[in-house]
């Protein structure tokens, strides 16, 4: 296996001055259909493609999916704003190292503060930003990855020479899947972090609810309790109220009654007597 040392240097080098982005400028700020939105990314992505002829850059199916899967806020009516569009950049990059869930977890606190907040921070400036900083490390990228080429090219001195090409190939590609690995693993423990934090949020927020809900119980007793009290307080009072004049009615139709028998016992005495002088007089007068 013959490999021209010198043509596959200038590959990657060509590799690194292919490497570009969508501008937030380029994008439209007018919405779009979702094949206008298609068109618009296969134009500006394609050459960073595999194979530009075959490869797909964002189908409709696609579109759904990530909406389906909570990576994309839904559309208005039908139509696909500049901030969907930043955030289908973003899923593209992801797409090739992380799963969804993570791409999800990462984009999730994205789309909450940013996606269409109305501030003056908004989705665009961090896309900007984001997308200024890679551009900032594509010269040192690009050093490096000349640098493991380098190394590579050392190893295996004692291998057979016909296949010292290959091997080098081999190392080199070995040493860039190194640092693909050790990196993925990174931004997967960054991720988990996120999607803890998130969780603690949760969990959080839950046992705030939790305490929230025992307080209104424990208020809510409080007051049927007290209102019980009162209600028991309000009954005793108005029976105590009914026996104290149930008991001033009977003492007054008592004394009622007392005045009454002592009037009649007064009229019968005088009757009596009246009747003793007419019987007097009676005899007087015989």
């Amino acid at each position: 296996m013959i490999i021209n040392k010198e043509d596959l240097i200038k590959s990657i080098t060509a590799s690194f001055d292919k490497i570009e982005y969508i501008e937030s400028q380029d994008i439209p700020n007018i919405d779009l259909y979702m094949d206008q939105v298609t068109t618009f990314m296969d134009k500006k992505l394609k050459a960073t493609t595999r194979n530009p002829k075959e490869d797909k850059i964002l189908t409709k199916t696609m579109i759904n999916n990530y909406a389906k899967n909570d990576l994309l806020p839904p559309p208005e009516r039908k139509k696909y704003s500049k901030e969907h569009v930043l955030l289908l950049v973003f899923i593209y990059y992801y797409k090739g190292i992380l799963s969804i869930t993570d791409i999800q977890t990462l984009l999730k606190p994205i789309t909450d503060n940013f996606f269409h907040n109305g501030k003056k921070f908004a989705l665009q400036d961090i896309y900007d930003e984001v997308f200024q900083m890679e551009v900032d490390q594509t010269k040192g990228l690009k050093a490096d990855v000349l640098e493991k080429y380098e190394m590579a090219l050392k190893t295996f001195g004692d291998a057979p020479e016909d296949d010292q090409d290959f091997l080098h190939i081999f190392s080199f590609i070995c040493m860039l899947s190194f640092d693909v690995y050790i990196k993925k693993m990174l931004i997967e423990k960054l991720i988990d972090g996120i999607n803890m934090s998130e969780q603690d949020m949760v969990k959080k927020a839950a046992e705030a609810k939790k305490r929230a809900d025992a307080k209104k119980a424990s208020d809510l007793k409080k007051e049927a309790d007290s209102k019980k009290e009162a209600d028991l307080k309000k009954e005793a009072d108005l029976k105590k109220e009914a026996d104290l004049k149930k008991e001033t009615e009977l003492k007054k139709e008592t004394e009622l009654k007392k005045e009454a028998d002592s009037k009649n016992e007064t009229d019968s005495k005088n009757e009596t007597g009246t009747d003793d002088e007419n019987k007097e007089q009676t005899v007087s007068a015989s």
